[in-house]
């Protein structure tokens, strides 16, 4: 069941963004060390330009500190013009739901919208808690989900509501 916002709350907003396309090319490279392909090198930016175009701006990043999400991230925001640090959190990369989670629920409360760039199935599971989002999320896919709470640790699938769905091929 989705959550309505009610006058006055405090919202969190979370963008589920799953990393561009990456390269297969070199069978000998480590799974963690596959940087994008060419579409992934061109789908990247489409994507930013569209969150900046849309006026999404983060207060925070984090990311999975795989190349192919790290360049998926730095990509995006640059595009929104975020000029802060990026967070790269090694738990994120191959993290199941509880764990993407967790990491929701551990977000500085200062910072009121959040990018979580990782990895499939993990934010696919996430998404389909948060929101009973049931289909795949593909290659630099986003999902924005807002919270109706003060506090990240209070956000959860009885008080998320369904933003935005937004993928390159939409």
């Amino acid at each position: 069941m989705l959550a309505y916002i009610k006058e006055g709350s405090v919202i969190k907003t979370l963008y589920i963004i799953r990393h561009a396309k990456s390269s297969w090319k070199d069978l000998a490279l480590d799974d963690f060390e596959r940087p994008l392909n060419k579409r992934g090198k061109r789908d990247a930016p489409v994507m930013g330009e569209r969150l900046a175009k849309n006026q999404v701006m983060p207060d925070i990043i984090l990311s999975s500190p795989a190349k192919r999400a790290k360049m998926s991230a730095k990509i995006i925001a640059n595009k929104v013009h975020y000029d802060k640090k990026i967070i790269f959190k090694q738990e994120i990369y191959e993290a199941d739901q509880q764990t993407l989670q967790k990491i929701v629920n551990n977000i500085d409360d200062r910072y009121d919208t959040a990018f979580l760039v990782g990895h499939n199935p993990g934010l696919n599971e996430l998404a389909e808690y948060y929101v009973n989002y049931e289909e795949n999320l593909p290659t630099c896919g986003i999902i924005g989900i807002a919270f109706t709470c003060n506090h990240w640790k209070e956000s959860n699938a009885e008080n998320a509501r369904l933003l935005s769905v937004d993928y390159p091929k939409k």
